[in-house]
């Protein structure tokens, strides 16, 4: 089976070839079949692709250490729920599946543009299958999943204490999800500027796409800090990891693009800016698959020193060369429709959006490559800490959150001052008094006591928002209040969605706020009997408890929580020793909406002593709400408005003449 999984690979990698020449050659060429020809090539290519997945699947589950890639992420050990996550645990293996949710998205493309778009799909399906290409080309001739061993064996390594945990089974998936959706909208894109059918055609037609992609971006991040946070073993959740930057940063220029292509939809403004965004966000998803891969910076989650980074560097240079060649090209056909009217007006909100989310991609871009800078102009490799990085993005974090509020308050081309008067009067006014009441319970700091208090700036003005939208529509309606607010949520769904996203947004930055400048710690060397006190609680330290497995030994800190004297739950932090891997630890977390009690057991002797280490750390429960709020929202938005529905298919009874030149044009 193995032999034919490889030959499967090089088949796949020479459909994706000529279903990317076909389809170019087809649009340009105006050759209808050929066209048809690539289609039908890339449902065959994500058939074959899925046929190759399976056969990676079916070894791991299987046990089959023939293969070099089974034996080095997996053994008979390791639970079928971590043996099925090895699958994708190594370079091998990830940029498998790179290349299957590649030829999946390919055919779930053809399938929605069957009846549309028939100008601009062949280029776009054309960019998709030769990304397709260029990943398949990897498994195939640099880093194959059924490259076999030499000399089968017995067992083999197991999975990497640290990547067992759920995080590896939905972190990886969900991050690739969010990579690779993002090539549907560039590929949209380089196919508008072929085509010069540079209208707000090609961002209406991947909206949803981009929507896609961001969601699972923004959970594949979520879930990764959670993973760092319950595994890691050191309280954190963000430690501005090169890793961690590589997927930040195209989830920052995937958000502006979000805000920016709305202008281009009601203003046809911001053309280039919406295409460079794009451009930037798709090459910095390759970007970070290149620096994890490579080597060349250090990371605790990337996969090593490789000779896969000038294959990605050649493959970044062609996508920025050809993208941006063919924004020169095509400058004059990119004049936008409309000019800025005034400083104070929505498009002035989300031109500034953009800046500071640029700006703030720039400093995480140039903190990260630092090094290798450095490397290379000086021969000493200078790694670029923490400090840096909050320094320079905490003021334009706390500048994007006041955006956050301020961008509904103002209305669109001009605002009046008695709109200004109106709008901004209770946000305001609520904000201050908070902050003025932080400042009086003891949260001196500067800028915790402004993001607290832009935090409660920005909840009032979207709950103004609703308010006075379903207040507005009770009374045109005459239906109660709440039915209104339903049907205002029904019927603008991506306005409110929005506004829930935005909700979840300030919940996270008040989880950052609370867990980063009012956390406490305490380390302790402790004998059974012994006690530590900390904010409130006091730790009991029973002894040692074994809990040993087939898999791994692994001993435990029993230790008894109790605040205000009353008991309310046993922490078991453990120390765990996995066949052929080092020691690690395993947390032990209370969670509650206040605070988390995070205990960490470091070390231990033959005594029964155990080292331990024990951390308050408040409100850092509202990240992962706000993470779940974020999803729910941008669930809401990706369903049509009913309003917006129910006018396009009025609109189609009797399309308009430059409708039906277009379609004549198709």
């Amino acid at each position: 089976m193995n032999s034919i999984a490889s030959s499967l690979l090089i088949f796949a990698f020479a459909l994706a070839g000529y279903g990317s020449w076909a389809a170019f050659m087809g649009g340009r060429w105006r050759q209808n079949r050929m066209i048809l020809s690539a289609e039908r090539g890339a449902v065959a290519l994500f058939v074959v692709a899925s046929l190759i997945m399976a056969a990676l699947s079916y070894a791991f589950v299987t046990r089959d250490f023939s293969l070099k890639y089974v034996a080095e992420y997996s053994s008979r050990t390791l639970p079928m729920f971590y043996t099925v996550a090895a699958v994708w645990a190594g370079q091998a293996g990830s940029l498998l599946l790179w290349a299957w949710l590649l030829t999946l998205f390919a055919a779930i493309v053809v399938w929605q543009n069957r009846d549309k778009n028939r100008e601009l799909l062949p280029y776009a399906l054309g960019v998709i299958l030769f990304t397709a290409l260029f990943f398949l080309g990897l498994t195939v001739y640099a880093t194959s999943p059924f490259e076999p061993l030499p000399q089968p064996v017995l067992d083999g390594n197991g999975l990497n204490p640290m990547l067992q945990n759920v995080g590896m089974v939905m972190h990886p998936p969900t991050l690739y999800l969010g990579y690779v959706g993002f090539v549907v909208p560039f590929a949209f894109a380089i196919a508008a500027l072929f085509t010069k059918r540079l209208d707000a055609q090609w961002i209406r037609t991947t909206r949803r796409w981009t929507l896609f992609s961001w969601l699972f971006l923004t959970l594949g991040n979520l879930f990764g800090a959670k993973w760092a946070y319950v595994e890691l073993g050191w309280g954190g959740y963000w430690a501005w990891d090169p890793v961690e930057n590589a997927s930040f940063m195209p989830w920052l220029m995937g958000t502006a693009f979000l805000h920016s292509m709305m202008i281009q939809e009601k203003r046809g403004m911001l053309k280039v800016w919406n295409l460079v965004l794009i451009i930037l966000t798709f090459s910095l998803t390759i970007f970070g698959t290149f620096i994890t891969r490579s080597g060349i910076i250090s990371s605790v989650h990337s996969f090593g020193l490789s000779n896969l980074g000038p294959i990605f560097m050649i493959f970044l240079g062609l996508i920025l060369t050809v993208s941006f060649g063919l924004i020169w090209y095509r400058l004059p056909h990119l004049r936008s429709v409309n000019k800025l009217d005034a400083i104070l007006s929505r498009e002035s909100s989300f031109l500034f959006n953009n800046l500071f989310l640029v700006g703030m991609t720039f400093a995480v871009f140039w903190g990260t490559i630092f090094p290798i800078v450095s490397e290379a102009v000086r021969g000493v490799k200078i790694t670029v800490g923490p400090p840096f990085f909050n320094q320079v993005n905490v003021p334009i974090g706390l500048a994007l959150l006041a955006l956050t509020g301020i961008c509904p308050l103002i209305a669109w081309r001009k605002t009046s001052q008695r709109n200004l008067r109106r709008s901004f009067t209770i946000p305001l006014s609520v904000s201050l008094l908070s902050g003025i009441g932080l400042s009086v319970l003891g949260v001196r700091s500067l800028y915790p006591l402004m993001s607290f208090g832009l935090s409660i700036f920005v909840m009032v003005t979207i709950l103004q928002e609703f308010y006075r939208g379903a207040a507005s529509r009770a009374r045109s309606s005459g239906h109660n209040f709440l039915v209104a607010f339903w049907d205002l949520v029904v019927r603008n769904k991506r306005r409110y969605g929005g506004y829930i996203v935005h909700i979840g947004i300030v919940m996270i930055f008040v989880g950052i706020t609370g867990s980063s400048a009012f956390q406490k710690e305490k380390a302790a060397f402790m004998k059974p009997g012994e006690s530590l006190e900390i904010a409130g609680y006091t730790l009991y330290y029973k002894g040692l408890r074994d809990q040993s497995t087939d898999h791994a030994q692994v001993v435990a800190a029993e230790m008894d929580v109790v605040k205000n004297g009353v008991p309310i739950t046993t922490l078991l932090p453990q120390r765990q020793k996995h066949r052929n891997h080092d020691m690690v630890s395993e947390v032990a977390i209370r969670q509650t909406p206040k605070e988390d009690l995070y205990t960490i057991l470091v070390s231990f002797d033959q005594e029964q002593n155990a080292q331990v280490k024990v951390m308050v750390i408040p409100l850092v429960s509202w990240i992962w709400i706000g993470g779940i709020v974020m999803i729910l929202g941008t669930l809401i938005a990706m369903g049509p408005d009913r309003l917006k529905k129910k006018t396009s298919e009025f609109s189609a009874l009797k399309p308009s003449p430059r409708k039906r030149e277009v379609e004549y044009a198709a």
